[in-house]
């Protein structure tokens, strides 16, 4: 068959970019990119354990000699996970690696998951001697377990025990409530029978406190949590053990610890402060505000009056925190009750005629208590007895805000005619004071509106004479007839219906 000139032309440029082609892939220049990979697929599990050391800091560390000793296990891998190395640098046995958690933009991100080649995985505190067969023991309970609730084998790391308690997590709430393990309600008498029948092996937790441990998992389930190797590893697992209804089985089986070196007063300090650190760092990252502890104590991580508070500026009256499935810290809301108490008795003592309004009447009707997702709290008053406070007339009288002995911080709201008095000067959550006055016909109205649905004139009536509820711990003054208030306010069934204040952008 003949070939014309444009076929062979055809051909020798095909050939041409062939050519290109297989220089361009043996050869790259300097500064193309690579060619596409697949991403690194998880290895393929096989049976075993894999020993992880992430609990330790400090210079006392004893990181050499825990991996040493778990590492002379038969069939144990062992792992030493940290943002950086052990420092001072530990002479760590053949075969032990160091796992780097920090990310750092010259390497690929850190993916702990494809370090760990075993079905099982243990989380070993600093200090922890091997015993032989533990770990074997912890798998058989673990793998035992006849409904499948155990996800976590632990067994205690030294002579004392962790406690084991109960403990539910409440998102919404920002709060964990931890219980005595005998707290469980009523309607838990199923898991209470399954409990019994594994007492003999060791007794389920909610969660373990207290006492240094180690615990043992599979490691698709470790590595199937959102902060996997999160610190301090006992209360991070524990936590987020709760929010996916697993138990924890404490095993009477121990390993032994090995005692601290003594340590001086400074560095036992410093041991303390750093551990503090850690757990409210990881109280942050969980986005915990309060702990309920079992002997009703309460630990708080969230704003103060030297702090700012926990929420920016609300916007279409919704708080950033309703779109993401949460009411108002409890922080904020214990911040309001003392503001919204001292603001109550200033205006009390001072005999300025005053009355809960909007939603705070309705939190007062409904449960005598602030609604759990409001941001403020809102108090109506007479005009004319504004000047018998003397902290709103030093307002008046200066143009600027006031600070009062206890350090509320009074002052004219930016928005229009009425005042504001904050937490304190740094954490602005406040309640509001509107200033009211009778108009045509006997109607209150005021001269400042901003707009909300809430927000309507009404009858002198109501305040002829000042009711009460109950409001914050205390009596609150309140119109005479609060549901009647509340229903011209915000409609019929407003008492027995809750919505959040704007329906159309987020709903109950």
């Amino acid at each position: 068959m003949r070939i014309t000139p444009c076929q062979a032309a055809l051909a020798a440029a095909i050939v041409l970019n062939l050519l290109l082609l297989l220089v361009s892939r043996l050869f790259p220049l300097p500064g193309a990119s690579p060619p596409c990979r697949h991403p690194r697929a998880v290895p393929a599990l096989v049976p075993g354990v894999t020993v992880i050391l992430r609990d330790f800091h400090g210079p006392d560390h004893d990181v050499a000699a825990t991996s040493r000793s778990f590492s002379s296990l038969p069939g144990v891998a062992v792992l030493v996970a940290a943002e950086v190395a052990p420092y001072p640098p530990a002479a760590l046995p053949a075969g032990v690696t160091v796992l780097s958690l920090r990310p750092e933009p010259h390497r690929p991100p850190p993916r702990p998951e494809l370090a760990v080649t075993t079905r099982h995985v243990a989380l070993v505190p600093d200090g922890a001697r091997a015993v032989p067969g533990l770990l074997k023991r912890m798998m058989d309970a673990l793998e035992s377990s006849e409904d499948g609730a155990v996800k976590v084998v632990a067994a205690a790391a030294g002579e004392e025990k962790p406690r084991c308690l109960s403990l539910e997590v409440d998102v919404k709430a920002w709060t964990a409530r931890y219980g005595h393990q005998s707290d469980q309600r009523s309607d838990q008498r199923s898991d209470r029978r399954s409990d019994q029948r594994s007492d003999q092996r060791g007794v389920r937790c909610g969660a373990l406190d207290g006492a240094p441990a180690v615990l043992l998992l599979r490691s698709r389930d470790l590595f199937s949590l959102p902060f996997p190797l999160s610190r301090p590893v006992v209360t991070s697992l524990s936590l987020q053990a709760a929010l996916r209804g697993w138990r924890l089985l404490l095993l009477p089986d121990s390993f032994p610890l090995t005692p601290k070196p003594l340590q001086t007063p400074h560095s036992r300090w410093k041991s303390r402060n750093f551990l503090e650190k850690q757990h409210r760092e990881l109280m942050e990252l969980f986005s915990l505000k309060l702990e309920l502890l079992p002997d009703g104590r309460q630990r708080w991580h969230g704003c103060t009056k030297e702090t700012p508070r926990c929420f920016g500026t609300i916007h279409s009256q919704t708080p950033q925190y309703l779109l993401g499935g949460r009411w108002t810290p409890p922080c904020c809301l214990r911040a309001l009750r003392i503001t919204a108490r001292h603001v109550l008795e200033q205006l009390e003592s001072a005999g300025i005629r005053h009355w809960l309004e909007g939603g705070s009447l309705l939190g007062a009707v409904r449960s005598g208590d602030i609604i759990p997702w409001d941001y403020d709290v809102d108090v109506g008053l007479y005009l004319e007895d504004v000047p018998k406070c003397p902290w709103l007339a030093a307002v008046l009288a200066t143009g600027g805000p006031v600070e009062d002995p206890q350090g509320f911080f009074w002052e004219k709201a930016a928005e229009g005619e009425f005042f504001r008095v904050h937490f304190s000067r740094t954490n602005r959550l406040h309640v509001d004071l509107w200033p009211f006055y009778p108009g045509r016909g006997g109607v209150m109205t005021k001269d400042t509106w901003l707009g909300h649905g809430q927000d309507v004139e009404f009858p002198e009536r109501f305040l002829v004479p000042l009711g009460s509820v109950r409001f914050v711990g205390v009596e609150a003054k309140a119109p005479n007839d609060p549901r009647g208030f509340l229903e011209l306010k915000f409609g019929p069934g407003a008492v027995e219906n809750p919505q959040y204040p704007n329906p159309g952008v987020r709903r109950l």
